[in-house]
């Protein structure tokens, strides 16, 4: 009889290397021992509780440093594109929260990789790798999402600094953030233009903790109001009026991530309706041998596999330094809108039970939709793929 899958037969792939095999077997070592006493998390206290110690966990096991950019010799920040999403798809089918957690420490100080200086390197990448620092990235308002040029958060000049004033909404680890990398504009301009980007700390005077926002899949998650909070100049990154572009820059590094978390639920998902399948007595038979369901799990498993080779192809072109906005666009938006479609089925396949609290595929249900949402929704992706093709056949 042949084995059963295992979440690493798609490394027989070509786009893999020994070190992305040796990556995957440390991560799934990981999941196997840190959850073993760690139990799930049901109020947001113990939610916040819980990803810090995924956080640390993480840092201690070494898998953080697969999401931290760093220097290479070029003078560009080096990332595994492939080691990275590879902790994304495995991570994403044992927990949700530790994926989450694993991929704001990445996108939360990826500006500082990006742009900067040797001081505020010092000061956070080593601690954000090793779990001593949790990070957050402070970019969407209540009014400035996909339209990230909409934001009106400012950034006042003054003598030895800025001065912030605004808010920022849906901000992933806050309230348990140990710093924030925050977008605001110069008073006056308007949208890429006036930009810049800012390291800004917890505990920094006139940053407070607005709300706590509640979601479908539960995460610290909050609203950051900023009153006259002074910033050292010290702790602008990169050049004044280069925020907008450090923004693009960092959220395309970890575009393609996004689509390999929602991989990693979409085959859970298949995983899940398979087994139901094969347990599900009906009609005097099992639910696996009626034609319509084989016809459901063979949807779902090619929407799995198309979208694994969409996700690896964006991330392999990455890695041999190739610009990838339209191959991200892509991956992203087929991985997420597919595992929808995949972990709906699922929900299908175990009938009245898919939606019974507590039950792996109702959370699935949940977890899966935000994924079509954040980091470019999908409506941004199919304008990204357009207009490259528009632009690529313009003559």
């Amino acid at each position: 009889m042949k084995p059963s899958p295992t979440p690493l037969d798609h490394l027989d792939l070509p786009f893999f290397e020994s070190r992305h095999h040796a990556a995957a077997e440390q991560i799934l070592a990981w999941t196997t021992s840190a959850f073993a006493s760690l139990p799930p998390p049901r109020t947001t206290g113990e939610i916040d509780q819980h990803c810090r110690t995924l956080v640390r966990s993480l840092g201690e096991a070494d898998i953080l440093a697969l999401c931290v950019p760093r220097i290479d010799a070029s003078g560009n920040a080096s990332l595994d594109s492939r080691a990275l999403c590879l902790a994304r798809e495995l991570l994403a089918q044992t927990s949700p929260l530790a994926d989450f957690s694993f991929a704001m420490q990445g996108l939360g100080s990826g500006a500082i990789s990006l742009a900067g200086s040797p001081e505020q390197k010092a000061s956070y990448l080593d601690d954000v790798a090793q779990g001593r620092k949790i990070a957050a990235f402070a970019l969407s308002e209540p009014n400035a999402g996909s339209d990230v040029g909409g934001m009106c958060c400012e950034a006042a000049r003054r003598q030895g600094g800025y001065v912030l004033n605004g808010e920022k909404m849906w901000i992933s680890n806050g309230g348990i953030a140990d710093f924030y990398v925050v977008f605001a504009r110069e008073p006056g301009t308007a949208r890429s233009a006036g930009v810049s980007a800012f390291i800004v700390d917890a505990d920094n005077p006139g940053l407070e903790i607005a709300e706590r926002i509640d979601v479908i899949s539960p995460h610290p998650l909050a609203r950051l109001r900023f009153r006259d909070c002074h910033v050292d100049a010290s702790m602008r990154l990169g050049e004044e009026g280069a925020g907008f572009k450090l923004a693009m820059r960092t959220l395309d590094i970890f575009r393609t991530s996004v689509a390999a978390a929602a991989l990693g639920f979409a085959r859970k998902a298949l995983r899940l309706g398979v087994e139901r399948a094969l347990s599900r007595e009906m009609f005097g038979s099992v639910l696996a041998d009626m034609q319509l369901t084989q016809a459901m799990l063979a949807d779902m498993a090619t929407a799995v596999e198309s979208s694994a080779l969409l996700v690896y192809r964006a991330a392999w072109m990455r890695d041999q330094g190739k610009p990838t906005p339209r191959e991200a666009a892509m991956a992203k938006l087929v991985a997420t809108e597919s595992a929808q479609r995949v972990v709906d089925a699922a929900v299908q396949l175990w009938g009245g039970a898919g939606v019974r609290v507590g039950e792996e595929v109702e959370a699935l249900y949940r977890d899966v939709r935000a994924l079509r949402i954040y980091e470019g929704a999908s409506e941004v992706q199919r304008l990204i793929i357009g207009s490259g093709i528009v632009k690529a056949h313009r003559v």
